[in-house]
């Protein structure tokens, strides 16, 4: 899943970045209001985590501006402004929940994860497809009751491939939900991927479960003998 991150402390920024990756999103960025609503407003997130006291146009405003574009991302305020006329502002502008800093990451997390299924995402914790199983919550990868150890890069790639299972995802696809959205599309780097992941789900048993689907992409699902 994608996130948008607008915070301008780049301490904070960096920090939630770092432990929203570690728990299988993809994150983006974004250190002002402006650059922030563009990226809300051009691109596709499963819910943004918003400052309200930002450089140029602040979070009320960025806000908004979203809500009159017609987009209904799901919205968390993460701000220092702890009053109660400014929670009531934030949700009454649209938000769909509102987090004062200081916070503890175990809460932002439990919350990200409670809008997400709100939004209508109502993902399972575990993903199945043949003998293979990914338990998102644990960070658990089996297959045929063997437990295989992934790299967060390749937990997050799996289980985008079981997530879209049957569907050919290209490599710029790929590269954006799993690494950033400046990914140069010169680079191997899915392919590399692909390949080591390939290696640990696959190689070790009879039935093979991703797919190249030559110019067009890669594709997980299982396939009839």
């Amino acid at each position: 899943m994608r996130v948008l991150i607008v915070e301008d402390q780049i301490k904070t920024g960096d920090y939630l970045r770092q432990g929203l990756t570690e728990n299988g999103f993809v994150v983006d960025v974004a250190r002002n209001g402006l650059d922030g609503q563009h990226l809300a407003l051009t691109s596709e997130y499963d819910i943004v985590v918003l400052d309200v006291m930002l450089p140029g146009v602040d979070g009320w405003q960025v806000l908004r501006e979203l809500r009159l574009q017609g987009k209904q991302t799901p919205v968390l305020f993460l701000t220092a402004r702890d009053k109660v006329e400014d929670r009531v502002k934030g949700l009454d502008l649209g938000a769909d929940d509102y987090l004062v800093k200081p916070f503890a990451f175990s809460e932002l997390l439990a919350r990200v994860r409670a809008l997400t299924r709100r939004g209508g995402m109502h993902e399972p914790e575990i993903l199945r497809v043949a003998d293979l199983e990914v338990d998102l919550l644990r960070r658990r990868t089996m297959r045929a009751g063997k437990r295989i150890t992934l790299t967060a890069k390749e937990f997050t790639l799996l289980a985008l491939l079981m997530r879209r299972c049957g569907e050919v995802l290209s490599r710029t696809l790929i590269a954006e939900q799993v690494w950033d959205m400046n990914f140069d599309s010169d680079t191997n780097v899915v392919e590399v991927a692909v390949r080591r992941l390939r290696a640990k789900i696959d190689d070790p048993f009879e039935h093979k479960l991703i797919r190249t689907i030559r110019g067009m992409g890669y594709v997980l699902e299982e396939q009839e003998d």
